[in-house]
């Protein structure tokens, strides 16, 4: 009763009239019977791009799909459950990558056959799947904590950076920035304090920060010594390297200083971890701790009084005091004591 214009992908006129004819009979199927047209997971990835491309994260759902495809891109939706998934995930497990990073992928399989089950309607009424197969997550047995640093720590570590990653990790490490806040802070976020002319304060738009809040940050002394460090070194970006803005402080620079320095465990991230920690060590409350690691709260982030902004700042330059006052953070870590092999550690219950 319309008129059909599609692709048939085929090469020759035989096998396009085979398909003319499947596609009328899944038309028929689902326009008198209810059944639904078979639909590929590479199909409902497209549709699922197509309708999220306001979201922050469409980037790494892309990255995502693209290695899914690989494995399920050719499997029909209604076939699709754990089972399917094991050549994706075993595969992946091979190529040494981390639990955390496959459940990411299982995530938006999940979010996908959810939509198709719920959401997405076809032009006969019915859903793209009958009902959604359950995708469990796999157990993150290996993933890895946090590592906040001693002072001792951070000083091997910062010896060993080059000078322009070591004043982004001396920034970072003094207002628990994150790596991409650092690297696209900007002078023309600076925002002047008439009350208060020795602070230094920035808010990072909400675009540019993981939680899709405005981020306050309030700098404290050292902190603040970096960035009077930086003016006039790059016309837009505090940070920058021959010139131009950096991408990630993750780099061979931060590797190579790393190991040298005997932290190979030791992320980027971890300058914020270690803030945080030290923040807490010394008293600092909670609510001030989550204005000053930019944590979402149900606060307005950038309304505050000159008052609050003093506190915050007083509360900042506590980490300052306590390098100076000699202040020992003592760490709990938990370390691998028995370095055997699986069938010795049987042998070690026997005995």
């Amino acid at each position: 009763g319309y008129r059909l214009r599609e692709s048939t992908g085929a090469e020759s006129l035989g096998e396009a009239e085979r398909y003319l004819n499947r596609r009328i009979e899944e038309i028929r199927e689902a326009s008198i019977y209810g059944v639904r047209p078979k639909r590929m997971f590479k199909e409902a990835a497209v549709k699922f791009i197509m309708e999220n491309q306001h979201k922050r994260s469409l980037r790494d759902d892309e990255g995502r799909l693209k290695v899914l495809v690989e494995y399920i891109g050719d499997l029909p939706l209604d076939v699709l459950h754990m089972g399917a998934m094991q050549p994706f995930i075993e595969a992946r497990r091979k190529a040494g990558v981390k639990t955390r990073t496959i459940n990411h992928g299982l995530k938006v399989v999940r979010r996908i056959l959810n939509l198709a089950a719920q959401e997405w309607v076809d032009e006969y009424g019915l859903t793209w799947l009958a009902h959604a197969p359950k995708i469990k997550l796999l157990p993150e047995y290996d993933l890895r904590g946090s590592y906040p640093l001693s002072w001792e720590e951070q000083n091997k570590l910062f010896k060993e950076l080059p000078i322009h990653l070591e004043r982004m990790a001396s920034f970072a490490v003094h207002t628990g920035c994150r790596d991409g806040e650092i690297c696209k802070l900007q002078w023309n976020w600076e925002v002047k304090v008439p009350e208060l002319p020795y602070l230094t304060v920035f808010v990072i738009p909400s675009q540019f920060v993981k939680n899709g809040q405005d981020r306050l940050v309030v700098c404290n002394e050292t902190a603040r010594t970096v960035v009077e460090g930086q003016r006039g070194k790059h016309p837009t970006h505090v940070f920058s390297f021959r010139g131009r803005p950096l991408k990630r402080m993750l780099s061979s620079g931060w590797r190579l200083a790393r190991k040298k320095a005997g932290l190979n465990q030791v992320r980027v991230h971890d300058l914020k971890h270690t803030f945080g920690r030290r923040l807490r060590s010394i008293g600092v409350s909670i609510e001030d701790r989550q204005d000053l690691l930019g944590h979402k709260s149900g606060k307005i982030t950038t309304h505050y009084s000159a008052a609050e902004l003093q506190n915050l700042y007083e509360a900042a330059n506590k980490v300052c005091e306590q390098r100076r006052n000699g202040v020992t953070l003592t760490l709990l870590r938990q370390a691998n004591r028995l370095n055997v092999s699986e069938p010795e550690i049987r042998a070690v219950g026997l005995r």
